[in-house]
């Protein structure tokens, strides 16, 4: 069993948390870009689908950015965050991951160095990010990935 980070006590999410979604469409030649471009600098992908009027995408965005959060990714992992606007931007690239999916947010797809999903059957937990506490969130990216 791995060790897990704890976050420090002062460590909170800032409010207003974050609105990290700019409203840019991409598409899949950009997707497979973004993860390539990841591997190639040995980092996971993580891909984050969301929206600035969800609530828990936002909350997502604001643990991700606490100091021992952004610390751990930051040298291990690259994330891409994906505006679904109002369903009606990008939603196609959910296909890429799963072809089920159609709605729901936020989805967070943790790739590993060679592109394939690890967290395919648990893609939607963020959904709850606000009823998670933020040890939660943390740990559930620790869990898959790698630390060394």
């Amino acid at each position: 069993m791995r060790m897990r980070i704890a976050l420090k006590p002062a460590e909170l999410p800032i409010k207003p948390h974050p609105e990290p979604y700019c409203n840019g469409v991409i598409d899949l030649r950009e997707l497979k870009k973004f993860i390539q471009s990841s591997i190639n600098l040995n980092k996971q992908p993580i891909i984050i689908f969301g929206a600035n009027w969800c609530p828990d995408a936002r909350l997502l965005e604001a643990i991700l950015q606490l100091p021992s959060v952004w610390q751990f990714l930051d040298t291990k992992c690259n994330i891409l965050n994906i505006d679904v606007g109002d369903y009606e931007i990008n939603t196609e690239l959910f296909k890429y991951f799963d072809p089920e999916i159609e709605t729901g947010i936020p989805r967070v797809f943790i790739l590993d160095i060679n592109g394939k999903a690890l967290n395919i059957d648990s893609n939607d937990k963020m959904r709850t990010a606000r009823q998670q506490s933020p040890q939660e969130i943390f740990d559930y990216f620790q869990e898959f990935i790698k630390t060394n």
